[in-house]
């Protein structure tokens, strides 16, 4: 019965080192995959690409090392500044003159909203006013604006 245990561990420490073995494959694979295309190499990017978990690539040291190594010199190297368009330009200056110009309405407006409801409220107070006296302002037509 001890043989057949030994045996058993040994089929199992040998199938769980060449689990390990394939996913050590499959995530060096993803970062030369990664670099080849120029893309960022991260710990999610070769999770991604590789197949493996995070808890394998943070646990395996040499991986480890070499995916933080990368991520640094990604950090290091500066993003390609965009190529000038000077009609790209224009549209971005004009639809910030345009969003300016839509926000001095809504404020203009909002203005104006707030005087005519002073002007609605002072008229409804001078005709509350002048019936109090005994003014009658049924009869007479309201005109409102120039004659």
């Amino acid at each position: 019965m001890t043989e057949s245990r030994t045996k058993r561990t040994q089929t199992l420490a040998a199938a769980a080192k060449a689990k390990s073995q394939a996913k050590t494959e499959a995530a060096e694979k993803a970062i030369r995959v990664l670099v080849k295309r120029g893309e960022p190499v991260t710990f999610q990017a070769v999770q991604r690409e590789g197949g493996v978990s995070h808890a394998f690539l943070y646990n395996h040291p040499d991986l480890r090392g070499r995916i933080e190594r990368l991520r640094a010199q990604a950090r290091l190297i500066p993003a390609p500044a965009p190529a000038v368009n000077t009609e790209s330009t224009l549209v971005i200056a004009l639809t910030g003159q345009l969003t300016q110009l839509k926000k001095q309405h809504r404020q203009e407006i909002q203005a104006l909203r707030e005087a005519l409801e002073q002007a609605h409220g002072e008229n409804l107070d001078l005709r509350r006013e002048l019936a109090r006296r005994g003014g009658d302002t049924s009869s007479r037509p309201q005109i409102i604006g120039p004659r």
